[in-house]
Order: C-alpha cells, then structure tokens, then sequence
C-alpha cells in the first residue's frame, strides 16, 4: 500500500512531501494494525515528517477482523456513510482525491472525499434543528445524509409533486402517476400538400407523385411532359394508433414517371422520413419545403429533383399554427429550404448500416405444454420448440436472419445491411426475434434502437454505433398459453411485464463513397454471414446478488383479497419459477445464459432449500404465500408486522456496471439541478457542479477495458464535452440571472435536465430489469418494474443507484392492456420494499439501508455465516404513533355522476389502517375541515430514521354512490410532519401549515387536495402528553372533529358581488325543457339565488343585475375555496332539477383591490402628446401586424400632407394587391377591397419575417453571450458581427423597397391569423361566459371532451373585495348602490342587431370526397335563421375563395350563438359538414373593445376603402368618452385634439368624389380611436378593420382542424341609422388576355438524325410551344426538313388566349376533370410559357432535343443575337435582368433550349429567335391576327435552302458513301459468311465419298 502526502498549491502543482510504503501481509494476518512510520522522499531516504494510521482488514466472508460500525476512525461522529466500505476498494478512487471541495463544515479528508459524510450519534441528535448553513453540494437530498445538511423545518414539506421533498436517507419516493400511456392508441391526421416540383432529371415525362404514409397510398394527377410540374394537391392521412407505432410510419415521396392504368411507370427519385421526425419539428410541420430526390437503385447517380410540399402531423389536441397561405410571389430559395430538420447537412451521402446478429440467450419455452407432450409423444424426444429468427425493420426496409430450428440458445453470426441516405431521417431501428411457425410468426420480444443515443452530430460526433452489446426485450408473462393476451407487449408496445430474451448484436455505419466503380449500386437488404465475437467481448462474467425485504404489503385489491398471496422477484430470468435458470453450467461458464436442462436441474425455489454443498446458497426468488387481512371495504393487507420476508438471488452477467454507474452519476447531476431548483433558490446548477466535475474524474476509470465497445468510450467523451459546456454555461448564467431574465434562464436550465436525462439513457443495456410480481392462487396479477440501476451498489456515493439499499414505496400495476383506462387507476398492491444489487463479492453491507432493529432469521444452513442473506427479519425495536390528518377542502375534482358533481370523500391510508372523511354531497368542491386520527400506528426501526424518513400516506378521494361500491376520482400521497416524544410541539415546524397536493387520476390531473399531516410518537406518558386538538368553539360537529386552531386558516370577512346577465343554450335535462332556470352561487357555505328567470324561450336573461352575500373567507389568497354555480330548473310543485354547474376554482382574477391613494394622481396633470408621424415604409412594416396580445406596438399610420398633395397630382392610387407596379400606376378605380387584402397580407408576411429575424439575431446574441461569458467579448463580437449582418439585410431588402413604397398608398386592413377572441381575451373585458357541465366525465379519455359534457352557458361575472370598501369609491359621482362595483354596465333588454357575415375565404380544407377533393359551400346558422348557400358551392376546391357576404337580423339575447359552416356538397346523398366555428356575438356587441364593426386605418367617404359605420368617428370618440367618463374630445385648430390629458395631431380635410376639399375632424377623431389604449383608465384596445382567420372543427374529430377560415362579421343595432350596403368582397373575375409569340428561327439546334445516303449529321426541326398546364393546347410550327447546320426558319405565329388573376399571378383554368366529372374543375396555375425543340421522324416516334419555359412575371431578357445567347441565361438566373410580359407587353430575342445529358449536365441544345407580345382581350380584337402565317397580318414564308433531294442530283457520291462509309463493314460480314458457308457446303457434299473410300481401303 502506498500513501503520498502532498503540499496542496492553488496555482502551481501540488508538491510531493513524502511517500509512506508498506505490505499488506500483517493486516491481512491480524485484521488491525497501527503504525507510525516516517515518510522517504523521491530518493527513497527518510524525511523528518512521521506519519500515523490505523489499518483494518474484513474479508468478505467475514473470516477475519468483523468490526463493529461504531469502531473505525474514532473521531466521534465521523464514520463511513453506512457501511465501514472496505477501503481497498477505494483504490480506484485517488484521481477523485486531488480535488477535494470545501464541504459544509469543512471535517477533513474525509468529508472531502465524499465518502464519509458526516452522522450525529445517537445521543448527539438534538443538534439537528439548529438550522444549516445551505451549502452548494449539499442541496442534493439524496446524497445528503443526516449531517451538515438542510434542516428539515426549512423544507415545504409537501411540495407540489406530493411528495415531500424532505431529507430522505432510507426511502425513495413513488412515482405518483399510475397509467401507462405507451401503448393506448390515439388519433393522429397527417396531411400533405405537393406543391410542385423542379429540376426533375429525365427527358419530356410525365410525373406523377405517390405519398405514401405507413401502408396507405396517394396519388396526385399527372402533368404531361414537364419537368417542373406543378400540382398543389392536398392529401390527408388519418391513424389511430399508439404513438410509437405512429412515430415510426414512414413518410415516402416518390415521383413516378408515366404512370398509368395500364403499367406502374418509372421511379424517378424518392424521399422518405418518419413520422417523428416531423412530429419534433416546430409546430409539428414542414412548411414550404423542398425534399431533395434520390434514386435508391442507383447510389452513383446525385440528386432526381426537388419536390416542394407542406407537411403536418396532428396529434389529438395540437393546434397547427399555419403560415398565412398568402400567394406565394417570392422565387424559391430551394437550397434554403430544404425538408431536413434542423442541423442536418443539405448533402446527404449513402451509407451502409451495417447490423450485426451474434446470438440469443434467454428465450422463453415457446409452444404450450400441451403440445410439446404431443410432440414428445409423436418424435420421441424433447426438443426446444422454438425456431428463432430475428428481423430488423429500418427505415421502411425489412432484413431477416435465418431460422435456427429448435434452439433456445440461437446463434446466427449474421449480418443485414441496410443502405440509406445519411443522417437518416428515421429516428429508430427496430429488432426484434420471432419464432417462426407454420402458420403464422410470432414476435418473441422487441427492441428499439434510437440512432439519437448512439451517434452525435457534433464536429467532434462519431457516426451511429452499438456493441457488441446485449440488449434486453421484455414483454408478456412467460406463462404460455394458446392465447397470449399481452402479445402486443412483444410487439413492443408498452411496458414490458416480464423478461423475455437477451440478444447479442452490434452495429456499425460506414459511408459510402459513390464515386467508386466498385460499389454493389442495390439498395436492398442484404444479409450475410459474420465474423462471431470472442465470448469475452462484452464483459466478464461476474456473479452478482440481489436483496429484497418485503417491508409492508398493503392497499391489496379486494377481488383478490381472499386468497393466499405470494410475491416473485426476478433478474433476467433468474428467479423465474417457471423456467428459471441456475448458474451457469461450467462447461459453458463463459456464456451464461440457461445451462441445459440435463446438467442443471432447475430448482424449484421455497425457503426450505438446502444450500448446495460448501455452504453455497440457493436463491429464494418468492415470499411465502400469506392470507390478507381486512384493511376496509376496498383494500387488503398482508400481516407483515414484525417479520418482513426476504428474497435473495444469485445471478451471473457480464460485469458492464460502469455504464450503469455513469448513468446514475447523470442521473444524480439532473436530480440535483431538479431539487435544488425546487428549493426555489436559484436555478440549482452550482449545486449540480461539483457533482459534474467528479463524473469526469470517475467516468474515466475503466476506460481501457476490453470490453468497452466503441460507443461506450465515444458516449464517455460526448458526455464529458456536454458536462464541461454545461459547466461552463451554467457559470456565465449564474453571472446573468437577473429578475427580467430569469424565466429565459429558467428555459435553459429546463434543456440542461433535458439533455443530461438524455445522455443518462444508457442505450447498450447490462443487468436486466428487476421484476416484482404479486402471485395469488399461482395466477399473476400485478407487478412492478424496478431499473437494475436505480439498485445497482457501488462503494463511490454518486455511482450508486438512488434506490440502493432504500426503502422504496412501489405500486402494483395490471399489465399490458388491463392497465388502461379505469381499471389501471385502482392501486393493485401498495409495497414498501428494500432491494440491493451488486456484485457477490461486495455484498457485505446490503442490510445497511434497512431500517435498524432487526434479528436475522436464515435457513438451518447458513445458520452461523455472518453474510449468509437472511430468509425473514424480526424487528424487535417499534415505536408507537398517533397520526392527525388535517383533511381540510380539495377543489376541482373528478365530475363522477351523472348530474357532473360528485358526493366526495376521502379515504387515508397509513400503513395497515384507513379512515375516511364525512362524504359531502353534489359537489367538486367539499370542505371537509375534519381532523382524522389514527391511535397506535405502529412502525419498525429506529425512532430517529422514522423522524427524518416516516412513511407515505396515500390519500384517495372517492365518489359515493347510493347503490353499489364508490367510484374512485384521485389519489395523491402525502408525507407527514414527525415530532418524536422529546421534541417539543412549537414552531417553526409546528402546527404544520396546510398545503395544496396535486391529485391524479391516471396520468391526467384531477384536482388539488388541502391538507396537513402530523406524526406524533407516544411516549412513555402515553397519549397524555400529545398536543390538545382545540377546534374552533362556535361549531359541534357530533363525532366529527374540525380542524383544529392553529392550522386551519384565518379567516376575514370579504363581500361577494354576483352580475347575473343571462343563460344561453341550456339543453334538455331528461327530455324535458329549461323553461325557469335559476342560479345558485355557493362559496364556503354561503350564498345567493339569482331572480328566476320566468321563461327562458322568450328571455333568457335575468331581471335584476347585480346581487351580493357576505363570507368569511381566508386571508391567505391561494386558500380561497373556489365558487360554485349551479343552475337548477324550477319545475311545478316546487321541484327542482339541477341543469348544469361550473366551479370557479381560482377567485384571484375577480378580486377588487381598492386602488392605492398616492398612486393615485400620475395621470391627471399635464398634456402628453401621442406621437402621430407617418415613419419610413419599411418601419411600419414592423408596427402593422401584433402577433402576441402583451406586445405594445402602437401603429402609427398616417398620410402626410405631401403624400395627400402627391397623390392629388397624379390622382393615380398605387399598385394592385401584389402586383407589381407597372409604367403607368393603375387608377383609384382598379383598386378594390381584394388590393387591400393581398397588401395587408404582404405586410404581415413582412412583419412575420422580421419577427423571426429579430428572435433568431436575440438567440444568437444570448448564445453568444453564454458562450464567450463575458459582457465585454460579447460586446467586441457584437460590433464584429454587426456590419456583416447589415450587409445581409440591406441585400435582402434592397429589390423590395421601390415595390413597397408604391405598395404603401394602399389603405391596409389588419389580418389577424387567428381568431379575434384570442387577440381579445374572448372578449370578456366585463361580461365572463361560464361554461355549465353536467354529466360524469368520460373514463376513456378518447371521447371525453369537455365539449360533450357542456349543458348551456351562464353569463355573468362577479367581484370579490374585503369589507369595509374605502369610501371615495362609494361617493363617486354618479355611483348607483344597486350596482355595487357594477358600474356604468348597460341594460340587458332585448335588442335587434342587423349582423353583416363576411365570408373571404377557406384554406386546408380536410378532403371529403374519394377523388381527395371537396366541393364547399357556406352554412350559416343564427338562431332561427339558416342559411345555405348551396347553389354556389365551388367545384373540386380545397382553397375556395368564397368573397360573400350575408345580412341577417338578429335579436340578442335569445340568438347570440353565430354558427359559420362549411359543407361539402354531394350530387347524390346528404352533403357532408367538412368543419363549423362558433361565435359568440353578444360578447362581441357588449365589449369595451368595440368589435361590433372595426376602426379603418384612414377615413374616406368614397372608393374601395369608404367607411363602413354609421357612425362616423368623431360621434364614435364623444360616446366613448361619454360612456367612460373621460373628459373630451375637444378640437383645437392646426389639427389637434385633446382627450383627457393626451392630445393628438392628424390632417383636418378630406376629398369627395369630385376632389373637392373640405373641412373635416374625422381624420382627428380616427387618429384617438386608433390610439384609444393610450387613454388614461377608460382606454383599451379597439378592434381595427381586420380579417380574422377561425379553425373549423368537426364535432366526430375532437380537436383536430379541418382547415381555416377567412372571415369578418359586422354588428349594427337596429335603432341607429342603418348602415350603408355592404362592402364588395365578391372574387376579383381573371382577366382575359391573349399571348402572341412568333417563332422566328432557331439556330445550333443539336443534330440528330444521319442522312441514309449522304450520311451528313442533319435534323429535321420543329417547334413546339404550350401555355397553359397542359399539352392539350399545343401548337408546333412548320417541319424545316434536313438542316445541316441546326438552323431553322420559321416565322411562325402560335396564339394563345388564357384567363389571368393578377393579384395572385396566375392562370385560370376551368375543365371537367374527366369524361365522368358532374361540372368543370377551376385550376390556377403559374403562367408559364414552354418552347421545345423537336426533330421529326417519319415512321418512328419524333425526337425530343431541348425546351426552355419562361415564367411570365419573371423571365431573362432576351440575348440580342445568337452569339450572346448561352446556358447562363437558365443556370444563373438570379444575376440577370428579369421582365415581366405583363409590364413589357413585347419582347423579342434568343433564348437556349436545354436538356440534360448522358452525366445529368445541363447543356445548350439549341437556341431560338422569339417575339412575345402580350394583348389584353380587347386589344386582340381590335388588331387580330392569325395562327402559323395566315391572315390577317400574315408573316412571310420562310426562305429555306433546298437540301431535301440533294442525294437525286449526285448519285456517284451518294454511291460511294453507301459502299464506302455506311455499309463498308456490313458488305465485309456478308462476303465472309458466304465464303465460310461455301466451305462447309463443300465438306459436306465430299464427305461421304472420301468415308467410303477410306472404309474399303481404297
């Protein structure tokens, strides 16, 4: 043994003092030794410095030196954590040694070393409550034991996970959701919209593009002859199935070529992700993205194509934000935009994955008993009956490995290889092993391989790789029988109940490179053969032991509580009684795995096994079986009172603990961030740091072991590199935590957990899981799952797992399906178990952690072996309890009966006893203020642990029913306040506060419980020294006991004023109607009756407003108990019926705080000028759009005098919606209220994309600020980056601004793209709307939508305040009394409205036809009225643009309720309802923010933007300020106004029609409007014109969107003059052109045919042109015959008349789809013009050679002649000129046909000399003109040289040619065949004679 003593330095190295050597020989010997030796230095000379220790030795079989724990280092109170760990094993620790920390009290090496922390004696335990010194490391509760650390009194001891966060040695805490949630299926819609597709490689196809999602398969149509197709198909998926099988469909892009019905065409490149890969995107979608084509056949070939598409995957409840779909004008920056997740490389390269199968061990005995005895009596022996195979699904791609017949220990030694683009864009590989059968395969047991975890994309990443590593499956029971119910489980669905096999594979990515000629080009899967592993690669065999003690079994299920039970523990399948394994047989020692059954018999495990000879012990995997006893009506226990059975099992694994080890390290690390941040202290990063940098010094330990595989020594650096950036992050934080940057701060510290939980999965497994199984009657009924790390033992504190050698509370769940729903809810078997893990040779201490007080009791063999395990324990130590549960209120619970309350109580289990509360009935909310008390609770161990550590109470809430058992509605867990007998009961830790525990039900929420617990032991003085229990005096509750004082809250009196407005919608209760409902508000017990409504028909609103009852609520805000509203129907005879209730859980929002008096006066003095200028274009872009309602942007828009001076001279408005502006601006009369659509939306794309710059530039500038550190970098880097990023953006926005400024003259309306109730905060500024339920919630969670349970709404609102009020308030003018804090609310009477529903348009309808289209039309529903706009549906649409509008009269209250559908119309049968979307109008009509008809942005009384109110603005100004008592609005000359003390400036005159000027104070009135928020106390915001887009929803998909829709609606009341008409939405018609394009010549056109006789290169050319998406309306020129020199004339007109939508820049095609279609389909389609070059043949099909297509909005100038004219003018677009036809109207030039070549190369083919000339349909007919060169305005004929007979005038050399050239080596072949058939003729003809001759010897 060696010692070094150093000089420790903080800056320089330490330096060595001295070494201490000796040999062990005398310790091992006799067991303790002293010494005192002097130290030698570096040349082993001796120095003066001495040095002192005391050695002790224990042997693990406790042969030599057992000491006692109290012995070791006799520094009183310091001792090693539990257990004298043998100090050889710290040898491994010395790296960690050098860097000692400067722990909490600071005690020495020890306490540095971490591996004694320091433990009061017992008597020194009052010590306790002094309150700690909270240190960094110690805020870890886990790593904390009783030392030095934090006082439990300073701990919210029940925090909102219920569980307390309490000092914690000996226990763990549960989990508290129950439900699995893996493998219940849910709804899921993938929707796909092909947009189109570009650069696609192959010559004049016709595409068509197959999505395919999972199995299903879509078609889009096909486009002819195009390479850029264009489609804008949308197609919709739905599923329902569990997430993970969801997550891993495959989404696969294909474009096919010419497919028909006939044949299934060519593939020409496909795409494919997964589902999940979408899912974790952004909103769950790819929008507007590019997918880039490849052929998976040829691996050499480079990209296909691009194909643009949207796509979206919906979960139920997931709301897709979709960009606004405005037209989309902007050129595709394709690179840009590729459909790749984020961080992966645009090109991605082939790779092969190479997946190794070695072999299986483990499997379960497959075929049933039954049939293996008819086997063995048929073939007459027993063979394993089970043929494994194991597949491998990747990607959409399936391998299999052979079948080994017969075999339980499989080996394959195969390999599959999947080849696939890299990085995949497929999240998991799936192996699993089946067992192949005649009939059909079953799956043995899955695993999911997650590529994530086992390769990292960083540039220090590594590619994927794995093993050779075991992997765990687990499933179903090993209990066979025909029918396996849990099969699914196998399939890899859901938690695993049991384990099934071990299988031994690895795997490995090589990349391709596909420039090599070499490489194998397939994609398929192949399998071969493979090099087997050295049985030693994964480890050594190790024998490991596992412990458990069964402490307490309680809260067993009653169906099972009359028979004897038993509980099982396995570790893989040792243990199993079924077909468990012993140890391995030594002949195969090696592997592991099951011996053969003739070797090692199995044992049939019971506690009276003998051990095997040498005193080797036989596992005990099962308790004996045991009859419950009664615990109440619902729940059983087991009598394990003193003695607590044990379990205890051998088992043999390769020895890979590091990788468990390190994952606990993660795993504490994340704990500690998670507590320390619980504390509410500062986020806990320094308290997880130290913790980080011993990861490093430990993790490192085996590095170089042989069985480290790759991935663990890359995993080992990656984490290491994120620990040391975390670090590192987390310091600069901690430097930045301010109080405004702290949510952001908080965000990171949330990915840091994230992130270190991710690395803490450890995905190459080791040690199996550890099942718990409870066993009554031999059947299994429930079990728990207990990961192998969380109790794997290691002497190093921080590699332990957090439930080594604890107690751990566990709750039996059902398996597999079972589990779901209802049934998994109900607690199967609550236990408290102690379980220990680890390796053999150190299972000295697995008693440590159990609570002390206990014999031993073992079998008769290992009666006097001191670390023989023990078969039961007997506690001789118990100490005695009271426990008080303070039962006060729960709130919001479970709606468990029919009339949507429920009769609550609660039921509380401590240990082996339950009481309940008093039930309560019909309500959510009970206040139950009742004290339960549990006598004599008695508990095991040590008084001191049970302080620090008492046991969980489990507290469940029930619904009584008046038949049959209650219904459970929640559970949550508690841990009590102890005070031990010698404490005394006084603060700060009693009485214990009341605290909120969150209730679940399943793994949803289901309300909160307040309550208190306290654990009083009783001392020797009996109960007579426990604290009184006084309740309040003034109530007496018989045998029921309140609260007592002290610990209920303290209450004070507050007044309650209840706004009764009105109920709407209340359906039928029993068939019957509401006709005299009335409300009922409850709070804690007091209450009001609102008036009765005397019939609902004809009014359903109330009579009197505004009432008011007196309470005595909590002072304490978070205490209030929520209010209740009921509704109940007065029927004849004084019966009531209730209708529906709503509990208002949290009050705070409608709690009145009078106003502070000196805060009081800020606003009244002086004048504030708004500021009004009109600012530069591109700013107001930033101000026009508010996305989030919090932001402040205030629009400031105004025209300035110039401009309205400017726009008088030229009288021109500026350009059409997205058009751009041409020569001559279009008039004031072109614009429209569509100009004014397609601008706003421009503008909130602008604003949009700012918005993200802006986010993205704040991101990046935080990052960096993490990264450098330090304030001052950032700021250096700033200025650095700054420049740069300008230069960006002034690119970016240069091209755009001269558009804009001319866009600018446009008045905008405000698009918002949502509903305007979520901008508005539903607008309930006064009115609320409270949803009445009724009906019990739904146990399944797929159909309970609260949406079901809503029986009508009340309206109303009410207002809280403590009594006395102030009394200014009181005395303000014009105060009513009888409204209370109501003031100034207007009359509920009925009232007509005149309600105006603009319908603009739909987007992203869900396909409700088979051919995945839709005809909508529009649905309206108003109270009676019902409008179906049928006869206008719009064919074959799923973006329709309506542009409608609908007046209906309308009297609120009674019709309030605006239904807006759209229906798909069907020729035959019922029209199908495709979505709907509610409005609630009054709510609209009543609010302050006045959104009965929206402000304008400018006023003017003529032209596409008139005003649209009655009301103009300056009355809608003196109304408001009248109606909120503002002083104003008073007009000042020189243009201003004043309202209360802000003044505001604008324009003073305005034109009419005839441009006359006149005098006017609109502008001034609109300008406050606009600004109204800025008004002191009465503002708030207004709404402005706008176009708000509303989801549609289909009740039979809860959820899930079924498209958007565009829309506004304007009020106007009926007693005010009526509104002008409404405004002209109708859909802008497409105008008619005519395009005129004259082929001229072509020049250089490719030659391709070879001249017959002459054999010169010639062509024989023509060309082809088309406009519109078809070839249907094709037009060719003329043949020029036999060009030599690829120059062809033609003078050839083509005419094209078409239908073109400006604002949107498209075509407009209608045609019926097919000769079966009902009408004609509408198309819009890009204009673009496309020219091909042909060679005609006369007999074969014509030749293609090269086409060009010129977009007409955008296309290159032409080159002046045929020399200029080259590829760049297709190529490199962006840098050229472009023009617009629409804007030139002619152009005339060359232009290159090209087409790709033999290497996929563009290359020039051919050029053309064209005239375009644009005509609008007018102009056409005044100059017509004629097709090819007809009149009128005929061209000329072409001048054509004569080349055609050239062969008739010189036939000698045509002659030649033919022998000499063409047919040269034919006429050879056919002279040498006949010489040789000449020959053979001869032989054969002079044969027989020479035979005869020779024969006779002549």
């Amino acid at each position: 043994m060696e010692i070094q003593v150093f000089n420790y330095s903080k800056v320089f190295t330490n330096r060595l003092v001295g070494t201490f050597r000796m040999v062990l020989q005398k310790v091992v010997e006799e067991g303790h030794v002293e010494v005192t030796d002097t130290l030698i230095d570096d040349n082993n000379s001796a120095i003066q410095t001495s040095i002192s220790i005391e050695i002790r030795y224990q042997a693990q079989d406790g042969t030599v030196g057992t000491w006692s724990d109290k012995e070791f280092l006799e520094t009183p109170g310091l001792r090693p954590e539990g257990d004298g760990r043998c100090p050889l094993e710290t040898d491994s620790l010395l790296p960690g040694l050098r860097q000692s920390f400067d722990h909490g009290a600071g005690k020495g090496v020890f306490s540095a070393m971490k591996l004694g922390k320091v433990r009061p004696t017992k008597d020194d335990h009052r010590k306790q409550d002094e309150p700690a010194v909270l240190e960094a490391e110690d805020l870890d509760r886990k790593a904390m034991r009783l030392g030095g650390g934090l006082d439990p009194d300073t701990i919210s001891l029940a925090s909102v996970t219920a569980v307390t966060t309490n000092v914690s040695n000996k226990r763990s805490k549960p989990d508290i959701k129950m439900e699995p949630s893996a493998g219940r299926p849910m709804d899921y819609q993938v929707s796909v919209t092909i947009i189109e597709a570009r650069q696609l490689v192959g010559l004049n196809m016709d595409p068509v593009v197959c999505v395919e999602v999972g199995e299903e398969k879509k078609y889009t149509s096909m486009k002819e002859s195009t390479n850029c197709p264009y489609y804008n198909e949308y197609f919709v998926f739905d599923f329902h199935v569990p997430p993970d099988v969801m997550f891993d469909k495959i989404i696969k892009l294909s474009v096919i070529h010419s497919k028909n019905l006939l044949r299934s065409g060519t593939l020409v490149g496909s795409f494919k992700m997964d589902v999940g890969t979408v899912y974790t995107q952004p909103e769950h979608q790819f929008y507007h993205k590019w997918a880039i084509l490849s052929d998976p056949e040829d691996l050499t070939a480079g990209l296909k194509g691009y194909l643009k598409c949207d796509i979206a995957v919906v979960g139920k409840g997931d709301n897709i934000k979709t960009p606004h779909k405005a037209n989309e004008t902007d050129e595709d920056d394709i690179e840009g935009n590729l459909l790749l997740p984020d961080g992966v490389p645009p090109e991605r390269q082939w790779a092969r994955f190479y997946i190794k199968i070695y072999r299986a061990e483990g499997l379960p005995r497959m075929n049933t008993s039954i049939m293996a005895n008819v086997k063995k009596a048929l073939i007459g022996e027993n063979k394993d009956l089970v043929d494994p195979y194991v597949q491998v699904v990747f990607a959409g791609q399936k391998g299999k490995t052979s079948v080994q017949k017969s075999s339980y220990e499989p080996l394959w030694n195969e390999q599959i290889i999947f080849t696939e683009m890299f990085p995949p864009l497929c999240k998991r590989i799936k192996v699993q092993i089946r067992d192949s059968d005649k009939v059909n395969d079953v799956a043995i047991g899955t695993h999911f391989i997650d590529l994530r975890k086992i390769s990292n994309e960083g540039d220090k990443g590594y590619l994927p790789t794995f093993g050779p590593a075991w992997v765990n499956m687990y499933g179903s029971t090993r209990n066979y029988t025909l029918m396996d119910e849990h099969q699914e489980l196998n399939e890899g669905l859901g938690e695993g109940v049991s384990f099934r096999a071990r299988l031994l594979m690895s795997l490995a990515v090589e990349i391709l490179d596909t420039s090599n000629p070499e490489i194998n080009s397939s994609t398929e899967v192949q399998v071969e053969q493979a090099t087997s592993v050295a049985d030693n690669c994964t480890g050594k065999m190790e024998e490991f032991f596992l412990f458990g003690a069964f402490l307490e079994a309680t809260m067993i299920d009653r169906k099972i509580g009359d028979k004897p039970i038993n509980f099982e523990v396995t570790i893989g399948n040792y243990g199993n009684q079924i077909d468990g394994m012993a140890k391995p047989v030594l002949r195969r020692k090696k592997e592991g795995g099951d011996g053969d059954e003739e070797e090692s018999e199995l044992l049939q495990n019971s506690s009276e096994d003998e051990g095997g000879e040498d005193g080797e012990m036989v596992s005990v995997s099962s308790s004996q079986p045991m009859k419950p006893l009664v615990t109440d009506r619902n729940y059983f226990h087991l009598p394990y009172f003193e003695k607590k059975p044990c379990i205890y099992i051998k088992s043999w694994w390769q020895d890979q603990r590091r990788r468990l080890y390190n994952a606990n390290i993660m795993d504490k690390i994340a704990d500690k961030l998670v507590s320390a941040g619980r504390g509410g202290r500062q986020p806990g990063i320094h308290a997880a740091d130290p913790f980080r940098r011993r990861f490093v010094t430990l993790a490192d330990k085996d590095q170089h072991h042989s069985s480290r595989t790759r991935l663990d020594r890359e995993r080992l650096k990656s984490c290491m590199r994120e620990l040391e950036n975390m670090g590192q992050q987390a310091t600069t934080l901690r430097s930045q935590v301010k109080k405004n940057t702290m949510k952001d701060k908080l965000k990171l510290v949330q990915n840091f957990l994230q992130k270190l939980r991710f690395l803490a999965d450890e995905p190459q497994h080791t040690i199996p899981d550890i099942f718990i199984w409870m066993i009554s009657n031999n059947k299994r009924i429930a079990y728990a799952r207990v990961p192998s790390k969380d109790i794997l033992y290691s002497i190093v504190d921080e590699e332990m797992g957090k439930d080594c050698a604890k107690v751990k509370t566990v709750f039996l769940k059902l398996p597999g399906k079972r589990g779901f729903g209802p049934a998994g809810w109900t607690v199967q078997a609550k236990m408290e178990i102690y379980l220990w893990l680890g390796l053999n040779k150190q299972r000295k201490d697995f008693l440590s952690g159990l609570p002390c007080g206990f014999e031993e009791k073992k079998i008769a063999r290992g009666q006097n072996l001191p670390s023989f395990p023990p078969i039961s324990l007997l506690y001789t130590k118990k100490q005695v309890f009271q426990l008080r549960a303070h039962m006060y209120q729960a709130r919001s619970l479970f709606a468990a009966d029919s009339s949507g309350l429920s009769d609550p109580f609660a039921r509380v289990f401590f240990t082996s006893q339950s009481q309940c509360t008093e039930v309560l009935n019909e309500t959510l909310c009970p206040t139950w203020d009742q004290l339960l008390v549990f006598d004599n609770v008695e508990l095991y161990g040590e008084a001191h642990e049970m302080r620090d550590d008492p046991p969980i109470i489990v507290i469940e809430i029930y619904d009584q029913d008046t038949v049959g058992k209650a219904d459970f509605m929640g559970r949550t867990f508690a841990k009590p306040v102890v005070k031990m007998s010698d404490e005394q009961y006084c603060p700060p830790r009693f009485p214990p506060q009341l605290e909120y525990y969150q209730i679940y039900r399943g793994n949803s929420t289901a309300g909160d419980l307040l309550a208190a617990f306290e654990l009083l032991q009783i001392g020797p003085g009996g109960k007579s020294d426990l604290p009184p229990m006084d309740g309040p005096t003034d109530m007496d509750r018989g045998p029921i006991l309140p609260v007592p004082l002290g610990i209920r809250p303290v209450l004070s009196k507050y007044r309650v004023e209840i706004l009764f407005w009105g109920l709407r919608d209340l359906k039928r209760v029993n068939l019957a109607q509401v006709d005299r409902p009335r409300v009922d508000i409850e709070c804690a017990g007091k209450g009001v009756q609102s008036a009765l409504i005397q019939n609902y028909k004809k009014n359903p609103n109330f009579s009197t407003l505004v009432k008011w009852f007196e309470v005595d609520l909590p002072e304490n805000e978070l205490l209030h108990p929520p209010l209740n509203i009921r509704v109940v129907d007065c029927r004849a005879f004084g019966r009531y019926t209730l209708v529906g209730s709503h509990a208002v859980s949290s009050l705070r929002k409608f709690i009145y705080r009078p106003p502070d008096k000196k805060a009081q006066h800020w606003n009244m003095t002086g004048e504030i000028v708004v500021n009004m200028e009109p600012e530069v274009p591109i700013k107001k872009m930033e101000t026009m759009v508010k996305l989030e309602a919090n932001s402040d942007a205030v629009v400031k828009v105004d025209v300035s005098e110039e401009e309205k001076e400017k726009k008088k001279k030229k009288k021109k408005g500026g350009g059409g919606g997205g058009e751009e502006v041409e020569e001559e601006e279009p008039d004031e009369s072109m614009l429209d209220w569509w100009s004014k659509y397609f601008a706003s939306i421009e503008t909130m794309k602008e604003q949009l994309r700012q918005q993200e710059a802006a986010a993205a530039e704040a991101e990046e500038k935080e990052e960096m600020e993490i990264a450098e550190g330090f304030k001052g970098q950032a700021k250096n880097k700033e200025k650095s980056k700054a420049p740069k990023d300008d230069k960006k953006k002034k690119q970016q926005s240069a091209p755009e601004l001269p558009e804009k400024k001319n866009k600018q003259k446009i008045d905008e309306l405000k698009v918002f793209n949502k509903e305007l109730e979520a901008e508005f905060d539903n607008f309930e500024d006064w009115l609320h709307t409270f949803n009445l339920l009724r009906g019990k919630i739904g146990d399944n969670d797929d159909n309970a939508t609260e949406e079901e349970r809503i029986v009508g709404r009340f309206k109303g609102s009410m207002c809280v305040y403590k009594v006395p009020l102030p009394d200014d308030i009181t005395k303000e003018a014009g105060y009513d009394p009888n409204f209370g804090m109501f003031q100034g609310i207007p009359s509920n009477d009925p009232i007509n409205v005149l309600v105006r529903v603009y319908i603009v348009r739909a987007t992203d309808l869900h396909p409700a036809d088979i051919n995945g289209k839709a005809d909508p039309y529009i649905a309206i529903k108003l109270g009676k009225t019902d409008i179906k706009d049928k006869e206008n549906y719009i064919s074959k649409q799923l973006n329709p643009v309506f542009g409608k509008s609908f007046d209906i009269e309308a009297t609120f209250p009674m019709e309030s309720m605006l239904t807006v559908a759209v229906y798909d119309w069907d020729l035959v049968g019922t029209d199908d309802l495709i979505g709907e979307t509610k409005i609630d109008l009054e709510n609209r009509y009543y609010s302050k923010h006045r959104a009965t008809c929206g402000v304008s942005q400018t006023y003017s009384i003529h032209g596409y933007n008139v005003w649209r109110d009655p009301m103009k603005p300056s009355q809608i100004l003196s109304k408001l300020c009248k109606e909120g008592k503002v002083d104003g609005p008073h007009f000042g000359p020189g243009g201003r106004v004043k309202v209360a003390n802000r003044v505001f400036t604008g324009p003073t005159e305005i034109e009419d029609e005839n441009g006359q000027k006149k005098q006017t104070d609109e502008h001034l009135a609109l300008s406050v409007l606009r600004h109204w928020e800025d008004i002191p106390r009465a503002g708030c915001k207004l709404v402005p014109e706008h176009v708000e887009t509303r989801p549609l929803l289909n009740p039979d998909k809860p959820g899930i969107e079924q498209g958007r829709l565009e829309m506004w609606v304007d009020m106007f009341p009926m007693d005010m003059p009526a509104p002008g008409p409404a405004t002209d939405i109708s859909p802008r018609k497409p105008k008619k052109y005519e395009l005129r394009v004259i082929v001229w010549n072509t020049d250089e056109v490719i030659l391709e045919d070879d001249d017959y006789f002459t054999g010169e290169k010639s062509s024989d050319i023509f060309v082809r042109g088309w406009l519109k998406g078809q070839q249907e309306d094709k037009q060719d020129t003329d043949v020029h015959y036999h060009s030599l020199t690829g120059e062809g004339n033609f003078n050839w007109r083509y005419i094209f008349p078409f239908d073109y939508l400006m604002a949107e820049e498209k075509i407009v095609i209608s045609k019926k789809e097919s000769m079966f279609s009902w009408d004609e389909t509408e198309y819009k389609i890009p204009a673009r013009l496309t020219l091909q070059v042909w060679d005609a043949d006369h007999f074969s099909a014509d030749d293609f050679l090269g086409a060009i297509e010129l977009d007409l909005n955008r296309f290159p100038r032409g080159a002046k002649t045929s020399k200029q004219c080259s590829l760049e003018m297709v190529t490199n677009e962006a840098e050229l000129p472009m023009v617009s036809i629409f804007k030139q109207k002619r152009v005339k030039g060359w232009w290159p046909f090209v087409a790709r070549d033999e290497n996929d190369e563009l290359e020039v083919t051919g050029k053309v000399e064209a005239e375009l000339h644009l005509l609008t349909a007018e102009e056409a007919e005044k100059s017509p003109a004629g097709l090819a060169r007809n009149e009128p305005d005929p061209l000329e004929k072409p001048n054509r040289p004569d080349t055609s007979f050239i062969w008739f005038l010189n036939p000698l050399k045509s002659i030649k040619y033919l022998i000499c050239t063409r047919y040269k080596w034919l006429i050879i072949k056919i002279v040498l065949a006949l010489l040789l058939l000449i020959m053979v003729a001869l032989f054969l003809y002079s044969m027989p004679g020479y035979m005869v001759k020779k024969l006779l010897g002549a």
